[in-house]
């Protein structure tokens, strides 16, 4: 049995950190039930959806509830009618997580957990205890507002599923035979970037190395491709990208070009899983890059088509890309230095 029976953290978590995890973590070792409300204003850059997934993702113990909750009221602690707004409004959240729960008898809580002074005055307008945790940020030194000023000095005090949600992604994609594995790879080690290689050249191997195992005379041109082949490849290199918690990451190809790879195999446009949108796709053009043949490739043909395929797809999506024609690397270097210099808790992307 312990302490308290049903808990309370509430808080912005704009973005969350370890300072909030600490807190989560200590109702929850505490309480039975710990909800955690997640409280933003409309005119805050990180969407509420990707702060509460980030804590969703982060906190699986049982009893603990992640629920965001739109609060535009005002701030001011010495106003009776803003406390009561505040207060009716939290109090509409917890009773969100007992009727989602069957219990709407127990929407009330006995204990409220904060790293706030305001805690106090919270607690007894709930008919709480307050435990205050922290207060003077020794155990985790990080604040939001830290977060958000600068994000790369703050990284370290980050959970992975917000590092995943805040770092930069860039994809490099192209027809075949481009150089969207030079460059990517070239532009990784420039950055000091972790790189994500091309998974359908991978696939491509052991599938003809399956193909082998029936047909000894198998050759990587009368391969027969599926539709489940693409959607394998696109969870694949999704999946690898989203392992990537680093500030920037690179990667060549993601899941959306595995589906405009298999409208060129396939010779229709599959309904694929697409993943996460990326902050930039870098299209490497076909023009002046001549095609080498490794034994895998029997597109040349095709190329023209193909860069324009993805032009109109990237185009279509809505994306940020940028066609890399002449000097490509300095291109991209430059594309991607402006992409880091700008604040990563604006337009935070559906991957998040």
């Amino acid at each position: 049995m312990k302490e308290f029976g049903h808990a309370l953290v509430l808080g912005k978590f704009y973005p969350p950190h370890n300072g909030h995890h600490h807190l989560i973590e200590t109702a929850a070792a505490r309480s039975e039930r710990t909800t955690v409300t997640v409280l933003a204003a409309s005119s805050e850059t990180i969407p509420l959806a990707h702060r509460v997934r980030w804590l969703t993702e982060t906190h699986t113990a049982p009893g603990i509830r992640i629920i965001g909750d739109l609060d535009d009221h005002p701030m001011d602690f010495d106003s009776d009618e803003i406390w009561r707004l505040h207060v009716e409004l939290t109090k509409a959240v917890l009773a969100r997580r007992a009727i989602a729960d069957g219990e709407p008898e127990k929407a009330g809580v006995d204990v409220v957990f904060s790293s706030e002074k305001y805690g106090d005055e919270l607690a007894r307008r709930l008919g709480a205890h307050h435990v205050l945790v922290d207060l003077d940020r020794i155990t985790h030194p990080v604040s939001g507002t830290a977060v958000r000023t600068d994000p790369l000095a703050n990284w370290h005090h980050l959970a992975p599923a917000t590092q995943r949600g805040l770092g930069r992604k860039v994809v490099v994609v192209g027809a075949e035979s481009t150089g969207t594995t030079t460059l990517s790879r070239r532009l990784a080690d420039h950055f000091r970037a972790p790189w994500i290689p091309e998974y359908g050249r991978e696939h491509t191997e052991l599938k003809l190395r399956a193909a082998l195992s029936f047909d000894p005379d198998a050759t990587p041109d009368r391969l027969v491709w599926t539709l489940g082949d693409f959607e394998d490849v696109a969870r694949e290199q999704e999946r690898r990208i989203r392992a990537e918690t680093a500030p920037l990451v690179i990667a060549d190809n993601d899941a959306f070009a595995a589906t405009v790879w298999g409208e060129r195999y396939l010779g229709f446009r599959p309904n694929l899983f697409t993943g996460t949108e990326p902050d930039l796709y870098l299209l490497t053009d076909h023009a002046g890059v001549p095609f080498e043949q490794d034994g895998w490739r029997d597109g040349e043909h095709l190329r023209e088509w193909m860069t324009g395929l993805f032009e109109r797809e990237l185009t279509q999506r809505g994306v940020p890309w940028l066609k890399v024609t002449e000097n490509r690397f300095a291109t991209a270097v430059t594309a991607i230095e402006h992409l880091m210099g700008q604040d990563v808790t604006r337009g935070s992307r559906s991957r998040a």
